[in-house]
């Protein structure tokens, strides 16, 4: 178990260090670049018609603050991988022990994650650059839809899943809907990601998730798995470091797409999507919250069920101060993470 445990916390240690190693860099090219919104807020929101609360609550620090500090997290992620993977090709003594690279646990997360960063990184760009909103929503949703279209053909054609893990009952045989049924779950995760609206929200949560993962990968056996999820949550905590309020950077799409699309492909690795639920559970209440708040303000005449969505801003709407959100969020997201865990490995 010793062994286990330093193979899936060593590369996260790594990643950590590598985080807080590059940042100053990082932070330093971003601020010297000016890579922050141009406006503030939005011109409208999802349903159509103004957000002047939202763009209230946004008004100084999303011109005045970098985008793109997700790139801190993937390329840590990505370093860490290539350079324990190196080590083990070249230096044959106990380094092949934390090369976490292999086809059957962690091509899959590896390929969601720089695929989800490049084209967050290209809507970042384009809505920094171009002044606007980046690339349209119906073009994120593609792109975010299209990798969970190849993740979940590769899940059925490469690795034969076919089922779904049920808690506490019998799988459920999906045949070849598993492709589809991966992508809408990839993109109601994706969706969440707008829980990365203030400081240090998001980092928490995803650093929260990604470990719990690790631990489920631990109790199934999938150890290069359970280290790849380790060393997200532990790039992610090099983010939060500079993240904490006063945000150094935002996280933005680069960093939101990376990880909501690998936090998919490790869940289904693991069976545990339907833990999911349970474990993200504040990814899916935000996401449904602007939904709710959608679907009221068209069927109900323009009523609001919240002062404003997603959920985090309508309690700063209330009064809430921004770190209380955050920390309370912080405190839901490891009970759930108890809770989930539990599931997974017990049911």
């Amino acid at each position: 178990m010793l062994d286990i445990a330093v193979k899936v916390l060593i590369p996260s240690v790594m990643a950590f260090a590598l985080g807080i190693a590059f940042a100053p860099f990082l932070a330093g090219l971003l601020y010297r670049k000016q890579m922050w919104k141009k406006r503030s807020g939005k011109e409208a929101g999802f349903g159509g018609g103004g957000t002047p609360i939202f763009n209230e609550l946004h008004k100084e620090r999303e011109v005045s603050t970098p985008r793109m500090g997700g790139i801190l997290i993937w390329s840590s992620v990505l370093a860490t991988a290539l350079l324990l993977w190196t080590l083990a090709q070249t230096l044959d003594t106990y380094w092949p022990t934390f090369d976490f690279v292999n086809r059957r646990e962690t091509w899959l997360p590896l390929f969601a994650l720089a695929a989800g960063a490049a084209a967050g990184l290209i809507d970042d760009f384009l809505e920094i650059t171009e002044g606007k909103d980046g690339l349209s929503l119906p073009r994120r949703l593609a792109i975010v839809g299209t990798i969970g279209l190849i993740a979940g053909w590769w899940f059925y054609a490469k690795l034969g899943v076919v089922a779904l893990g049920i808690p506490f009952g019998a799988p459920l045989v999906l045949g070849v809907l598993i492709v589809p049924f991966f992508a809408l779950v990839t993109l109601a995760i994706y969706a969440g990601g707008t829980i990365d609206g203030i400081d240090g929200l998001a980092g928490g949560v995803f650093a929260i998730i990604f470990m719990v993962y690790a631990g489920i990968a631990v109790g199934e056996g999938q150890t290069s798995l359970a280290a790849f999820a380790a060393t997200v949550a532990g790039a992610t905590l090099a983010f939060l470091w500079f993240n904490i309020p006063p945000a150094r950077f935002f996280n933005s799409e680069t960093g939101t797409m990376a990880l909501t699309t690998s936090l998919v492909v490790v869940a289904f690795l693991t069976k545990a999507v339907v833990p999911l639920l349970i474990i993200g559970f504040l990814l899916i209440a935000t996401s449904a919250s602007s939904l709710i708040q959608i679907l009221s303000k068209k069927y109900r005449g323009g009523k609001k069920i919240f002062i404003v969505a997603p959920l985090h801003n309508h309690l700063q709407a209330m009064g809430w101060p921004p770190y209380k959100v955050t920390m309370r969020y912080w405190v839901i997201a490891m009970v759930l993470a108890v809770l989930g865990v539990i599931v997974a490995l017990v049911g």
